[in-house]
């Protein structure tokens, strides 16, 4: 049974046993987790590897029960399909003061896992999405007014805007940031950029802007200028598809009212100044439609990437060149 991430309220220990939180924002996860258990409970921890090597002892551990033991809640971590022979045995069983929370990564529709937690009306299925500018905008607002810690708006969404929609991500560097003004001290846009890890790269910011304005010589600069690695292909992926989720939103705004002023302006979290020029330019040069193919498209490099990770230097240099060079609206 599916339930949104603002219903866990509706779950019940004692009713639901088998509980499927997945995706990609862990630290709505974790706090949902949290939440949840509220009574005493004895907890487990297991990785799905290491219930997998060693099913026997798991099945031996969580089945005992001694007369005064609490009841037991089993979390498994980053399970997958591979898992679903033993929820089903679970199942069998017919757990008596045992709950089971399954913590996944991203799971997609075709996994035999999700599918059996959405359509088994005793089991629950809950999805966690990342995190909008919005909601991390709020968090990090109510946060520092808990703290009485003062920083200007635009600082806020600087924060909120740096950390991939993952509010987990987002708590750790909330707390540098109350452990520095422990002393009063004013907090800074410089502060937030030294105190935290949420300094974007430049290089790669660079790269897909001068990229989505078909800059072609620019970018070749850029890729010479940098020594990119396996790793940062994630990273400039995971950046280009934020970038372009954003930009969707206001090229669909421009097509309503027809005013790149108006639309710039009135973008909600604020553009910084400095880049409000070239983000007019990817406006005009890109439709929703090619913004929507190129999402699609950078997503497919992203699996790819995933797939064959010593091959993805080439993989998002080809993509990138490819863009820069091809003929999309004007």
């Amino acid at each position: 049974m599916i339930i949104k991430s603002y219903e866990i309220k509706k779950i019940n220990l004692k009713n639901n046993k088998f509980i499927l939180f997945y995706g990609k924002n862990e630290g709505h996860k974790n706090e949902a987790i949290k939440n949840l258990i509220k009574e005493k409970y004895t907890i487990f921890n297991y990785e799905e590897k290491e219930l997998l090597d060693n099913q026997n002892y798991f099945f031996e551990n969580i089945l005992t029960k001694s007369l005064f033991e609490d009841e037991k809640i089993i979390i498994i971590k980053r399970a997958t399909d591979k898992i679903l022979k033993i929820i089903e045995d679970l199942d069998i069983k017919k757990l008596d003061g045992i709950s089971i929370i399954i913590n996944s990564e991203n799971l997609e529709k075709k996994s035999k896992l999700r599918l059996i937690f959405e359509k088994n009306k005793q089991y629950i299925c809950v999805a966690f999405y990342p995190d909008t500018e919005q909601t991390l905008s709020k968090l990090t607002f109510d946060f520092l007014k808990k703290k009485n810690i003062s920083i200007s708006p635009a600082n806020i969404n600087l924060i909120a805007n740096k950390c991939n929609g993952d509010r987990e991500i987002l708590l750790n560097e909330l707390r540098k940031i109350e452990y520095f003004s422990i002393n009063g001290k004013k907090i800074t846009r410089e502060n937030i950029t030294k105190l935290t890890n949420l300094i974007e790269n430049h290089s790669i910011s660079e790269l897909i802007d001068n990229c989505l304005v078909k800059n072609k010589k620019k970018i070749i600069n850029i890729l010479n200028e940098n020594n990119f690695n396996n790793d940062d292909c994630i990273l400039i992926t995971r950046t280009f598809l934020n970038k372009l989720k954003k930009i969707l939103k206001l090229s669909r705004e421009f097509e309503n009212n027809k005013n790149i002023d108006l639309t710039i302006s009135s973008a909600k979290p604020p553009i910084f100044w400095k880049d409000k020029e070239i983000i007019k330019q990817q406006i005009y040069k890109l439709t929703p439609k090619d913004i929507k193919q190129l999402i699609y498209r950078l997503s497919e490099i992203e699996l790819l990437i995933k797939k064959n990770i010593h091959n993805s230097i080439n993989l998002i240099t080809d993509f990138i060149l490819d863009q820069a060079s091809s003929n999309t609206n004007n």
